[in-house]
């Protein structure tokens, strides 16, 4: 069996389980995908997915379904999407070995 395009920590796992309870309406998981943005030129994004598209990539972990955008599948092979809390600021954080550097904020990377 091949191995998964992303793994997902037990925080960010615990996390989407949050949000999808909160959200109100059923839905399918989360979707992570990639957008040109930022000062090194690209961001991930996570939104709730209603749906599952025909070539999207699916990453399951205790009944939790990740989906990845075709899009983004070969920006995101071999990344670990985590959840950090700290005292300013809490958010998904992907750990890409494909990025070759970020901005100073942050915010984008390149790869």
């Amino acid at each position: 069996m091949a191995s998964p395009i992303i793994t997902i920590s037990d925080a960010a796992l615990e996390r989407v389980q949050q949000l999808l309870a909160k959200r109100g309406k059923p839905s399918v998981g989360v979707k992570i995908g990639i957008r040109t943005r930022g000062c090194s030129g690209l961001s991930y994004t996570v939104e709730y997915a209603d749906e599952v598209s025909k070539f999207d990539e699916v990453v399951e972990k205790e009944g939790i379904r990740v989906l990845i955008d075709p899009k983004a599948v070969m920006f995101l092979i071999g990344t670990e999407m985590d959840y950090v809390e700290e005292q300013f600021k809490s958010g998904f954080v992907f750990r890409n070995p494909n990025e070759k550097g970020r901005c100073g904020c942050g915010e984008s990377f390149h790869v």
